[in-house]
């Protein structure tokens, strides 16, 4: 790559020397050539911008009057601009590029002028650039950090919607295996029944009652599993009543099934948040304790919902096990949302997300959602 680098500045050197001499009506095209042959190299537009000082450096000399200084200056800029037009039609940043050496070109023109004086101030100068390329470089290995954050942050939507998309299968195939295991069975042992019941109503009295009772406690098993799948589907009680009697229902209901005790603390004037917000902050307790219940193996887990000056803060704290908190949000084989998921939730209406796991002291889970003007809209 030096090899090339130094035989295009050779090229460019003597087409640009070549420019000057020939005068106002020179042509531009040896210009354009130069530019088609450093996109083939693979240059950028601050490269050929190097050149081009170099150039300027080599053609403009201290013995020429300030008169013939501007102008060579002035036209090799246009000679420049000729150059990097084939890589400003192709980079998307070409308008900056195009500024920058706008900028570049008018630090060039007052150099020229300094030319006029010692070799000390000569060497000052020749520093000065040296310090203006090491802040471009710095600048390109910025970008360059920013544009690689910019992948990883579009590769971890990707694999978000790939997630969300697994998840409802998921959810689907479950509440299918579901409805055919358990409720279709149900159904259709309720069908028996009937049919036994429709056989023998004239011939055994008896026995008719404890059949119809057998029936009925089938029926109720049904219908207790179709209110249990629209409790976890959307529980009506969140859209009637509100987030703290939702959370109440639902924390009494999973400390029955797991026996982790719960402790539930809520203020009042958390149900004058919107609607979204209440509903985050139901999935976030709902998705960490379901977390808690399968993996922490915690027997404490309190939550708190709490408010800040202009914010909502719940607050979910187990005495489980800990686990590796990064690990875990950026786990690229996970079958499970989880905490990234929970993460989306919140900052979908502008919150914060944090999750702070240590031996022996547990996890704590902080979702903070904020007020909009002092209310929940």
């Amino acid at each position: 790559m030096t090899r090339t680098l130094t035989g295009l500045s050779r090229r460019y050197v003597a087409a640009l020397r070549s420019y000057l001499k020939k005068g106002p009506r020179a042509s531009l095209q040896p210009a354009q050539g130069l530019g088609r042959r450093a996109m083939t190299y693979g240059l950028e537009t601050l490269d050929l911008a190097r050149i081009h000082e170099q150039a300027l450096i080599a053609l403009v000399l201290p013995s020429d009057s300030p008169g013939t200084r501007d102008s060579m200056v002035r036209r090799a800029g246009n000679f420049f601009a000729e150059a990097i037009t084939p890589i400003e039609k192709t980079h998307r940043t070409a308008r900056e590029a195009n500024a920058h050496f706008g900028r570049l070109n008018q630090r060039l023109c007052q150099r020229s002028e300094d030319l006029t004086v010692s070799n000390r101030q000569l060497k000052r100068e020749i520093l000065q650039r040296k310090d203006v390329e090491e802040s471009l470089r710095k600048s390109e290995r910025h970008y360059n950090q920013l544009l690689v954050q910019s992948w990883d942050m579009q590769e971890q939507l990707r694999y978000l919607t790939r997630q969300l998309l697994l998840a409802q299968e998921e959810e689907r195939k479950k509440i299918s295996r579901e409805l055919h295991d358990e409720i279709a069975q149900t159904l259709t042992g309720i069908n028996v029944q009937l049919a036994t019941l429709k056989t023998e109503a004239t011939t055994n009295v008896k026995g008719l009652q404890k059949k119809i009772a057998r029936t009925q406690r089938m029926v109720e098993k049904s219908v207790d599993i179709v209110h249990r799948f629209a409790r976890e589907l959307r529980p009506t009680v969140l859209d009637d009543l509100g987030l703290i009697p939702a959370l109440h229902s639902f924390v009494k209901s999973l400390a029955k099934r797991t026996g982790i005790h719960i402790h539930l603390t809520v203020f009042a004037a958390v149900e004058k948040l919107a609607g979204d917000k209440r509903t985050v902050l139901y999935r976030v307790a709902q998705e960490a304790l379901t977390n808690v219940a399968r993996h922490a193996q915690a027997s404490l887990v309190d939550v708190s919902i709490e408010k800040l000056p202009h914010s909502i803060c719940m607050k979910i704290k187990d005495d489980g096990k800990s686990f590796q908190v990064d690990r875990m949000l950026n786990a690229r084989k996970n079958k499970r949302l989880g905490l990234l998921g929970m993460r989306e939730r919140v900052e979908m209406v502008g919150g914060s997300f944090r999750v702070e796991s240590a031996p022996g002291k547990g996890t704590t889970i902080r979702a903070q959602i904020p007020f909009t003007n002092g209310k929940g809209t």
